[in-house]
């Protein structure tokens, strides 16, 4: 299909695109959008897969299915070389109502794709079909479509499962489009890239009784409010202050009626941190904020702590050959310096933990209109901008090419 002609006048000027993916870019609008109005949540993504896999093969891959239940893996093996690259997209989509009335919006009731997995996908199979078509490299290359990152932890699923002994890479990518930057512009992180994210649930247990007689009771809605209040002075307190912690209580719960002194109440936090040892100190620290509080109001506090997403730390030599591979395409006009690092999380973080790599920005613009990229991601609003789909395939193409020598 040919080049887009849809664009309003304001946004004719495309973000960079090698000439040969522009010329994919109507096809790739075409998949984004299918892909889009028709959502699959975590571990459910059948038909996503099948679009995939069906593609992949179509263009000469040797494709492998199940690994992490609906995951898909498309190799391609050109020349004698030896090394080897993983390049990852996650697929799923996010339990939202989509509210941004686009003719392709999602088909599906309370899901769509609120983060851009669409978007990742769409610029994997772009730079897929490209690098089949031209074989302008040397060495093996593994293409990673995941499912379920939004929070059920596909990419460790897949490591579970033996991926890396079934595809061991030299190193692994993937980018995320980040809402609020320039269009098609690229950005790197070194180190500590993006937060870990743990979640815990703390049960207070009191004794309950007649609100008139207090007295009479030991209350766990004192003590929770205590536990909530000494928990913000471990970011204050005990964390170094030029470290990164968050602690946030989004939920609580307790009783039923005015006047009833529950028997439990309970707290459900998220706690993020950019360093590992930061990590393990908030977990120490709320466990033992919590039971003292407790504690001191006659209470008891049992946490229930989930370890879930690890801090994604991007290997300083496979960002510095990213950095220069964009900088090599687009010039120091199309890579963002001195980007800080994220308080949002990524499951892509289980593949660095494995392997050494790097996860990039993408720009997916600034304004709030039809293809200009603004909305935040996890916003029913919120839509992939198509603008940018040519931008990620080629640079992906340029990054394999540039790896696999």
């Amino acid at each position: 299909m040919n080049a887009r002609t849809d664009l309003p006048p304001a946004l004719a000027a495309e973000p960079p695109a090698l000439d040969a993916i522009r010329a994919l870019d109507g096809e790739m609008v075409d998949i984004r959008h299918q892909i889009h109005q028709n959502p699959e949540l975590g571990f459910e993504e059948v038909a996503t897969s099948d679009l995939v896999a069906e593609r992949l093969a179509r263009w000469g891959y040797e494709v492998h299915r199940g690994l992490g239940r609906t995951g898909v893996v498309g190799t391609l093996k050109v020349g004698n070389g030896t090394k080897r690259l993983g390049i990852r997209a996650d697929m799923d989509a996010l339990p939202v109502q989509e509210t941004n009335g686009r003719p392709w919006a999602s088909k599906v009731l309370g899901k769509m794709h609120a983060c851009g997995h669409d978007g990742h996908t769409t610029m994997l199979l772009g730079a897929a079909r490209h690098l089949a078509a031209t074989r302008n490299f040397d060495g093996t290359l593994h293409l990673i479509f995941q499912p379920a990152e939004e929070g059920l932890g596909g990419a460790r699923v897949m490591i579970e499962d033996g991926f890396f002994d079934k595809f061991p890479c030299d190193a692994v990518f993937a980018l995320h489009n980040m809402p609020g930057l320039e269009a098609g512009k690229l950005g790197f992180i070194t180190g500590p890239a993006m937060a870990s994210s743990d979640s815990a649930v703390i049960t207070v247990t009191g004794n309950g009784g007649h609100g008139a007689m207090p007295q009479m009771s030991v209350d766990p809605v004192v003590a929770a409010s205590a536990i909530v209040m000494s928990l913000q002075t471990i970011v204050s307190r005990n964390v170094p202050p030029l470290d990164t912690a968050i602690v946030t209580v989004g939920a609580f719960h307790a009783g039923t009626t005015f006047n009833v002194i529950p028997e439990k109440a309970e707290l459900k936090l998220t706690i993020r941190a950019l360093r590992p040892q930061v990590r393990d100190q908030l977990q120490q620290r709320i466990t033992e904020v919590a039971q003292a509080q407790a504690a001191v109001y006659g209470a008891s506090a049992e946490v229930a702590y989930d370890r879930r997403y690890p801090v994604l730390v991007n290997d300083a030599e496979a960002t510095d050959f990213a950095r220069r591979v964009a900088l090599d395409w687009v010039g120091e006009a199309g890579v963002m310096p001195n980007l800080a690092p994220l308080t949002g999380s990524e499951d892509f973080a289980f593949f660095l933990e494995k392997c050494k790599g790097s996860y990039l920005l993408l720009g997916n613009g600034t304004g709030q209109g039809i293809g200009e990229g603004g909305c935040m991601v996890h916003n029913p609003n919120y839509d992939f901008n198509d603008r940018v789909l040519g931008t990620g395939a080629s640079y992906w193409v340029r990054l394999a090419e540039a790896f696999l020598v």
